[in-house]
């Protein structure tokens, strides 16, 4: 792979790990992403359903919303959010193109076909 092809987009790439790398906005943005526009969710609702406070909620709905990935619109006093699904489609081809294998000239090892993920821990985050 030539380097302005490994590149290309890695800021756009990085931006969107950054975001989702947080357990809690994985969740948040799962969450989301099953809510129909009707059925948006208001910070209320999120802290709730994720058992974080809503001080929480906004903070990661700000990270959230600097990328684009989700919106809100007011209703009456209180701001429904819901996924933005351009946005999102826009970074699932991002996330895929970080991830694509390229298998030409690939020096895969046999046996090392599984990517090994280890839990963080709370004590363990160095």
């Amino acid at each position: 792979m030539r380097t302005n092809e490994i590149e290309k987009n890695t800021e756009q790439q990085a931006v969107i790990f950054r975001a989702l790398g947080d357990p809690t906005r994985l969740k948040l943005v799962k969450l989301l992403c099953r809510q129909s526009v009707p059925d948006a969710l208001c910070v209320n609702a999120l802290a709730s359903r994720l058992g974080i406070t809503q001080s929480a909620v906004s903070q990661h709905l700000r990270v959230l919303r600097s990328i684009g990935l989700v919106k809100g619109e007011k209703r009456g006093y209180y701001v429904h959010y819901r996924i933005n699904h351009e946005a999102l489609e826009g970074c699932r081809e991002l996330v895929a193109a970080a991830l694509t294998i390229d298998k030409s000239g690939s020096n895969e090892q046999p046996g090392n076909k599984h990517c090994q993920i280890r839990e963080r821990r709370n004590d363990q985050d160095n």
